[in-house]
């Protein structure tokens, strides 16, 4: 059995509880076993704690975000130490990204990052896929059956000392449910909105230089609402007009007439949330729409439309 060691930001707690999830396969057929500092006791020394695991760990998993990158005690202090560890050859470091964050030039950038690409967690239209991505990676890198795992290397006085500087005794209870404002929904859907209007506009200028044959034309009608047409040998195959806000309170509605009226719509994504985190999420309207569970992020949303455009073409 493999131990994984998760080193992260406390700001990213919802994602890394995501990812266990999806590890639960793994962790059910006996190939790993996962520790974070949740695991640590009431009264037990934090550090020691740790610093033990730390040290213990075949597979270090990084998950990166601008507040990893933001932390001396995740940056100087565990990433250093993994690294060290990867170095030696006595444990394998995969830095996860999970939010987007100038990673690059981190001392981990030449590593081999998951998801594929490096593409970070949030920016995929089903997070869950990046998930499955990210543990298919983690089981590629597992020692095959009968084979050892790496020599394991002992702690060092110098991180050790480090780490008293750098970090004093603390609870690592620290999670709280985040509550969301009126303005929060407001400024999470405007920016939805801007994102697919941007997402839409050079996916159809990329359309139009792949295929000859092809006119795509994008049209910004005001702040709140654009349209979008596909042309094929001259003719209109398919178009629609998304629209900022509708029926049902604020949202993003996808109309397949042009400039149709605020009433109108074939499919509306709404804004949610649960205890850390806003969504869209699809009212499941479109006949085509399989997305009615799934928590869309800008991109997920953005594609989850163009997908509706652009079907027309597909299907013929």
């Amino acid at each position: 059995m493999s131990s994984l060691f998760f080193s992260y930001s406390h700001k990213d707690e919802a994602l890394r509880d995501r990812l266990e999830v999806h590890l639960a396969s793994l962790k059910r057929s006996g190939a790993i076993s996962v520790w974070h500092d949740r695991r640590i006791t009431a009264g037990d020394p934090l550090g020691q704690r740790i610093d033990e695991n730390l040290e213990r760990a075949d597979i270090i998993l990084l998950l990166i975000s601008p507040d990893f990158l933001a932390s001396d005690y995740c940056h100087d202090i565990e990433m250093q130490r993994a690294l060290e560890r990867h170095a030696q050859g006595s444990a394998r470091v995969i830095p996860v990204i999970l939010k987007p964050c100038d990673w690059q030039h981190s001392p981990f950038a030449s590593l081999l990052a998951a998801p594929t690409d490096g593409k970070p967690i949030t920016r995929w239209p089903d997070e869950d896929e990046a998930f499955l991505d990210v543990v298919r990676q983690i089981r590629a890198a597992l020692p095959a059956p009968g084979q050892a795992a790496p020599i394991q290397a002992q702690p060092t006085a110098t991180r050790a000392a480090i780490q008293a500087q750098v970090a004093g005794p603390r609870s690592s209870n620290l999670r709280l449910r985040k509550q969301f404002s009126d303005a929060d929904r407001d400024r999470f859907v405007d920016e939805a909105f801007e994102f697919i209007e941007r997402f839409f506009e050079n996916s159809l200028a990329e359309l139009n230089e792949r295929n000859s044959a092809i006119e795509g034309r994008f049209k910004k009608i005001d702040a709140n609402h654009f349209s979008a047409v596909i042309y094929e040998s001259g003719k209109a195959r398919t178009q629609c007009t998304i629209r900022l806000g509708g029926t049902f309170g604020k949202g993003i509605s996808y109309s397949n007439a042009l400039g149709g009226s605020g009433n109108g719509f074939n499919e509306m994504l709404s804004v949610e949330s649960d205890d850390q985190h806003q969504f869209l999420r699809s009212m499941g309207v479109a006949m085509m729409s399989n997305h009615r569970e799934e928590q869309l992020s800008h991109e997920g949303a953005a594609e989850y439309y163009w997908s509706m455009l652009i079907a027309p073409l597909q299907n013929s």
